[in-house]
């Protein structure tokens, strides 16, 4: 991976449209159906954590059922971060002596926020090594998500890891998401003093841009690379019915969606905040290769693929301050501006 490079930042929104399929058609414009939570209280992690709480019911389809509520955000409709995380904790639920190391998943049609979706859980395979499972969201009667999730009982074997970026600033010397959009006077764009609130401080974690963010402008060189600093607000809490390792993989799983298409808007120019900008998840792999716990900052180092015919493609990979690489991420999204 190329080296990524310091520098200020900015950064820019999307318009949304309802009729693309895909996991959320993200907008920086406010939403009456988002203000059941004020995000402009003290940033907390919790908003995490209540999305990944499950409710077990009766299935309908499969084997295993589980009810989960989308979290509050700006746009349209639901972070698909939260379906990710969602079934992530329906698999992890589903399987006993074998931690989970990829999921595969394409994002169906837009969800409701705020609203209940159902993930009904298929015991596709147990075996002495590896279990595979499918899960599928359901709601107002049609599948929104699908993904199959596969877990290893572990075993020895040789050892590689991908190496991070150099030259990436400690995330103490990068502003936070809530410094930058409060200092910067770049023209806001569809930014709204909600959607604002949540890119602040209502996402659960607080990230960290290397060059700077997109929020409003792109600044700087379009470069296809960027790195973001993440880590919790505050510790996480336990959550009913997963381990504390289980949860982590559940977090990453959780932010991994907010900035993936980043790279690619960075490239093509284009901020969230542009007005007429378009974007929704399509299609969603990940890969964890060692655990993942959440109890400080992570590096998110990740890199365009590929852009063309409204969809764009990128690929991130998570690494402990010290190296260690984590998880890798690679995404396609719908990439529409005016």
């Amino acid at each position: 991976m190329n080296d990524i490079q310091s520098t200020s930042s900015d950064s820019r929104s999307s318009s949304s449209d309802a009729r693309s399929t895909g996991s959320d058609t993200r907008s920086t414009g406010a939403d009456s159906r988002t203000t059941n939570t004020d995000v402009r209280s003290a940033p907390t992690s919790a908003i995490f954590t209540a999305a990944i709480a499950l409710t077990p019911t009766e299935p309908e389809h499969f084997d295993l059922a589980f009810t989960a509520t989308t979290q509050p955000c700006p746009w349209p409709k639901a972070y698909g971060g939260d379906m990710v995380a969602q079934a992530t904790a329906a698999a992890m639920r589903s399987v006993d002596g074998k931690t989970l190391h990829s999921m595969h998943s394409y994002f169906l049609r837009p969800v409701d926020i705020g609203a209940e979706v159902r993930y009904e859980v298929e015991l596709l395979r147990d075996g002495r090594g590896y279990a595979t499972r499918q899960v599928r969201g359901f709601q107002n009667g049609k599948p929104v998500y699908t993904c199959l999730a596969n877990f290893a009982a572990g075993e020895p074997g040789a050892t590689y890891a991908a190496e991070p970026p150099v030259g990436v600033p400690d995330p103490t010397e990068l502003p936070s998401s809530a410094a930058y959009l409060s200092d910067t006077s770049a023209p806001r764009g569809t930014m709204t003093d909600t959607s604002e609130a949540y890119w602040s401080g209502g996402r659960s974690f607080d990230m960290r841009h290397v060059p700077g963010p997109v929020y409003l402008t792109v600044e700087g060189e379009r470069v296809p690379q960027q790195a973001v600093w993440v880590r919790p607000f505050d510790t996480l809490r336990p959550v009913d019915g997963l381990t504390d390792e289980q949860r982590d993989l559940a977090a990453l799983a959780y932010v991994c969606d907010y900035t993936i298409l980043e790279p690619v808007l960075r490239v093509l120019d284009l901020p969230w905040a542009l007005p007429g900008l378009i974007t929704a998840s399509l299609d969603h792999s990940m890969w964890f290769h060692r655990p993942a716990p959440m109890d400080g900052w992570l590096l998110y180092a990740q890199e365009a693929v590929a852009a063309d015919a409204g969809r764009g493609l990128a690929v991130g990979r998570f690494f402990t301050p010290s190296g260690t690489h984590l998880a890798t991420v690679v995404q396609e999204g719908l990439i529409r501006s005016s």
